[in-house]
């Protein structure tokens, strides 16, 4: 079993914290299907935005989610420091700090992946939150700044010494934002610098892969990023569950909706079009996004995918039936 402090997770599959996407009803869904952890969207450290409808409503945790987990950015020690006692206060039950963000909104501020430039910052910020919170502290980073400046593992050290009790390490550069191949020999030999859980994350879209990548790299356990949005189901198959029947994975867009409304109010109607546009996909509906996207209400969006999933089930049912029957006239053909 994988421990984070004294919070121990139930397997070794977490849900990696995106911005605008992996909000409460997301987290809840990913951990009834068998998610070990999931962690709440980036709230920035700056004290006017704490009471913002944005912010507030990325700190929001649905009941049966599992542990209540939020990430944090900023560059300010001390502001660091303010902004997770406050999480802390609010029942948060571990601070997880963001160094990996390239989002240039992001690094304009010196904070996120920028600071794989200023090891030393890292230091200090990594000590002034845990000092700070009776909580466990992690960190998410990058393997460095560029591909030529991979300091990773110095980052790690630095980060392991000043209190951080586990860390995630997606395998690329800030300058590689998202895009090229993601490489693990940087998250291997950061595994392999400290005695602290590391998690390896960054492309990982199947069970067969989180394997290899594990076998790999010796890490502790695989955070799942983009490839879980309109499928959260996954991270419980990387953690050895059966795929879900049809049924309810058409269930679970349903949920994402009703989510949506429960912690947006009337405006989550429009949150939800980006999860459900991959829930489409995933369910192989993808044409018919245009369509859903022109609807205007939540209630006509549960409305238009109970149609779409009774129609998609007898469909399915139909196509089994008729398979089921050319099997069995093969079967008789041949006796």
């Amino acid at each position: 079993m994988v421990r984070i402090g004294p919070v121990a997770l139930r397997n070794r599959v977490l849900l990696a914290p995106m911005a605008g996407l992996t909000d409460a009803p997301m987290r809840r869904l990913a951990w009834q299907f068998g998610a070990g952890y999931t962690v709440g969207e980036m709230v920035a450290s700056r004290e006017d935005l704490w009471h913002t409808e944005k912010s507030s409503t990325r700190r929001q945790q649905l009941p049966g989610s599992g542990p209540m987990v939020v990430q944090i950015a900023g560059s300010d020690p001390a502001a660091m420091a303010d902004i997770a006692r406050r999480h802390a206060d609010d029942g948060a039950e571990v601070v997880d700090i963001n160094f990996g963000c390239p989002a240039k909104k992001v690094c304009r501020r010196a904070a996120g992946s920028a600071l794989m430039a200023e090891p030393f910052l890292v230091g200090r910020i990594v000590e002034a939150v845990a000092a700070a919170v009776p909580v466990p502290v992690t960190a998410k980073m990058r393997t460095g700044t560029d591909p030529d400046n991979r300091n990773g593992v110095a980052i790690a050290r630095i980060a392991e010494a000043a209190g951080a009790q586990a860390l995630t390490v997606h395998g690329r550069t800030r300058a590689c934002r998202f895009k090229g191949a993601v490489e693990y020999d940087t998250v291997r030999a950061v595994k392999a610098a400290v005695s602290v859980p590391v998690f390896a994350n960054g492309d990982i879209v199947s069970s067969a892969q989180a394997q290899a990548v594990l076998r790999y790299t010796g890490a502790d356990g695989v955070m799942i990023g983009r490839a879980a949005v309109g499928r959260p189901w996954l991270l419980g198959e990387i953690a050895g569950a059966p795929e879900p029947p049809r049924q309810a994975r058409w269930q679970a867009a349903m949920a994402q909706v009703q989510g949506s409304l429960e912690l947006y109010g009337a405006k989550g109607y429009r949150v939800v079009r980006k999860h459900i546009e991959q829930y489409l996909l995933h369910l192989g509906h993808g044409s018919r996004m245009g369509e859903f996207n022109r609807l205007e209400s939540g209630e006509a969006q549960l409305r238009w995918l109970g149609r779409l999933m009774q129609d998609d089930l007898e469909r399915d049912q139909d196509d089994n039936e008729t398979s089921a029957g050319a099997c069995q006239r093969i079967g008789q053909d041949g006796h």
